[in-house]
Order: C-alpha cells, then sequence, then structure tokens
C-alpha cells in the first residue's frame, strides 16, 4: 500500500497542519505504511521545511503556491502513477485541488482532511474568496473525495453539517513523543506561569483572556500571564494598550517560538491556556499535556477529556469561568499539580501518539482500498 499525502506548505510558518501532516506520516511509517508527502518549497526568507527526508516530494513553487496554477505540482502526480490512495490536507488551495481532481480521474480513493476549515469562524475568514472558489472548484471537489478525515466530534458535525454525507473518519493529530523530549513531573518554584502559545489573532479570544486574568490575579508577585506567538502589529499593539488599562503588570509578550526553544519555553510554564472561541484541535494542547502541564482550555476547543481525565480544566470562554480556573490552578499545590501532569501524560500516550494515531489511519486506508467491516471510528453515513 503506498500513500500520498499532499498539502501546501511543509514549512515551520504554516504551524499545526505541517506538524500534523508529519507527524501522521511518521506514524504511518511506524505501522509498515510506505507514506510521502508531495509539497511545494518554501518561498520565504523566513520559513523552512519542518522535516526533510527522501519521502518528502518538493516541487517549485508558483508566485501564489497556496491558490495559484502549479504546472510543476499537475505533472509531479502524473509522472508518478503509483500510489494506491491520495490524502490531500486542507481546502481552498491549489494543492488539494489538483490532487483530487487527478485521484478523481484515475479512479483512486481520495481523502480530505479539512483541518477546521470548514468551521464556521473559518468561513468567514476571506469570505468572498471562498464563496468565489465555492462556485468555481471547491463545491466539485468536495463532492469528489471518497471520504473525510476529522480530529475531533466538532470537526465532524461541522462537516456533516455542510451537507457533505461521505464517511468521515474521527482520528485525532498525532504527537511525536520523541521530538519532544522527556516529561518534567519535578515541582517548580518562582512564579506560577500560565501561558497562552500560538498565533495572537482575535478567534483566540486573548481581549477574554487578559479581561479574566485582570480579575484573577492582576498585579500579583506569584502569578505571570505569558502571551507567546506572533501577532500583527496593530493587534499586539492593541493587546498590550487594554494589559495597561487594565492595569496588568504582570503580563509578558514573547514572539514565535519554534524548536528547541518552543521546547524551552513551554517547559517553563505551569499551566497552558487555550481560551479560543474557535478551534480545531490544538496541537499545542497535546504537546503540553505529553510536557506534563495542564491546561485551561474553553469549551470552543474539542477538549473535554481534560475534565473526564482529570487533567486540566475544559471551561466556558467568559470571564467569570476563566477568572475562576485560573484562580484554581495558581493556587493548586504542586504536588497535585504534577498528578494531573501525570495523567495528562498518560492520556496522550494511549490515544494521540504517532503510533497510535497511524495505526488508525492504516486501517482506515485498508478499509477505503479493500472494504471489508469498517472501523468503529468511521462515521458512515453514505455506503460507498
Amino acid at each position: 500500500m503506498r500513500i500520498l499525502q499532499t498539502i501546501s506548505s511543509m514549512g515551520i510558518n504554516n504551524g499545526g497542519p505541517s506538524t500534523c501532516t508529519l507527524n501522521l506520516v511518521k506514524g504511518l511509517k511506524i505501522n509498515g505504511v510506505d507514506a510521502d508527502v508531495l509539497t511545494f518549497d518554501i518561498n520565504t526568507p523566513n520559513d523552512k521545511l519542518i522535516f526533510e527526508d527522501s519521502f518528502m516530494k518538493i516541487v517549485k513553487p508558483s508566485l501564489y503556491p497556496r491558490y495559484g496554477y502549479s504546472k510543476e505540482f499537475r505533472l509531479w502526480l502524473i509522472a508518478n502513477a503509483i500510489y494506491d490512495l491520495y490524502h490531500a490536507n486542507a481546502l481552498w488551495q491549489y494543492s488539494s485541488h489538483a490532487t483530487i481532481k487527478y485521484a478523481f480521474k484515475n479512479e483512486k480513493p481520495i481523502i480530505l482532511s479539512p483541518h477546521g476549515m470548514l468551521y464556521p469562524e473559518g468561513l468567514k475568514k476571506s469570505k468572498w474568496i471562498k464563496k468565489l472558489s465555492f462556485l468555481l472548484y471547491q463545491q466539485e471537489d468536495l463532492n469528489r473525495v471518497t471520504a473525510f478525515h476529522a480530529t475531533s466530534i466538532q470537526e465532524l458535525r461541522y462537516i456533516r453539517d455542510f451537507g457533505l454525507d461521505q464517511p468521515i473518519a474521527l482520528i485525532p493529530n498525532a504527537i511525536d513523543p520523541e521530538a519532544l523530549g522527556s516529561p518534567n513531573f519535578s515541582i517548580k518554584k518562582g512564579k506560577k506561569k500560565i501561558g497562552f502559545m500560538g498565533r495572537l489573532v482575535p478567534i483566540k479570544n486573548l481581549e477574554i483572556l487578559l479581561k479574566a486574568w485582570a480579575k484573577a490575579c492582576s498585579g500579583t508577585d506569584d502569578a505571570e500571564l505569558v502571551l507567546i506567538g506572533d501577532a500583527q502589529d496593530e493587534y499586539k499593539s492593541s493587546l498590550i494598550r487594554l494589559a495597561e488599562e487594565l492595569k496588568i503588570t504582570n503580563i509578558s509578550f514573547i514572539g514565535f517560538v519554534t524548536g528547541t526553544q518552543k521546547l524551552t519555553v513551554l517547559e517553563g510554564l505551569n499551566y497552558l491556556i487555550l481560551p479560543s472561541k474557535s478551534e480545531n484541535f490544538g496541537m499545542v494542547v497535546t504537546e503540553a499535556l505529553f510536557k506534563g502541564i495542564p491546561v485551561i482550555a474553553s469549551k470552543g476547543t474539542p477538549w473535554e477529556e481534560l475534565n473526564t481525565y482529570n487533567c486540566g480544566w475544559w471551561v466556558d470562554a467568559d470571564i467569570n469561568s476563566l477568572s475562576g480556573t485560573i484562580i484554581r490552578a495558581i493556587t493548586l499545590a504542586e504536588n497535585d499539580r504534577i498528578e494531573m501532569g501525570k495523567r495528562g501524560n498518560q492520556l496522550v500516550l494511549d490515544k494521540y501518539s504517532v503510533n497510535a494515531v497511524g495505526g488508525m489511519m492504516k486501517m482506515f486506508y485498508l478499509w477505503l482500498i479493500k472494504g471489508g467491516e469498517k472501523p468503529t471510528f468511521v462515521d458512515l453515513k453514505k455506503q460507498i
């Protein structure tokens, strides 16, 4: 069985989609699946490929590699007709369109991972471009797909709400424990640090986070709020102004971090907080849990397991709920925090490791190619 994953970018700046695609391929290979990734080369000076290996098939980018036509990409698909199944990542992009069109024409199974791009909040971004794209090609592409891959039950529901009735596999994104190093179950002294890690954008609900922080512990010397990630200058400036208006002094802004620097910053936190209005998965949640860091996540994220496994808190994204939870976290004894971290680490090893996720995806691929008994994690609205 030979599988081709396609994605517009495997650059570090592409964030979660690059990481989860890489980890999925690693998991597939652990489970004996021959999988490659076809993507565009990096075309910006401040970016680089997240990984380099023979399974990474790189083609020259077009002027607009995300949306524009690429002769090189199309010809590569034609010249390498060796795959049994094609797996496209993300919508509204030429890489996915070309893959779906090629696989459909050659009667090969094709899976699409939307990566949250059918969420209502995601559809609002560049709304008119997406409406035009939907009319020109995206609607036809969605109807041509053999099956979908959703990373959460929420995403599965949004796919169904969009009127799509193909089979959907509910398989989480994977993390690679080897790439993250060892978890830290030691007592942390000094300030209690609660950190947000990700892009600083309005959908992450950071204004509410700052207001909740101000209510919970503004000016407290024993706690610090750390915002980690890149942002447009005007939005970051608005957050800084809000912090000043709220008289928050125990806050720090750290820019975009990656690699070992990212792990060092993450390990320095007592808790991770993700107060998003809407979130498809949140790779940083599994990374934090594996490192033994409990997580506070809003109900706009698919992380109810934080409550069921007692490895964090899954709460409403309002000021009172967030501030109350922050107070509970910073007043929790370190030994109790460590035990919470151990439960989170075990949850990730059991359900979200590359080995576990790769095994599930292999079962899905085999079912689509050979048929047989449907995997239990597949939602089957329409027979294939």
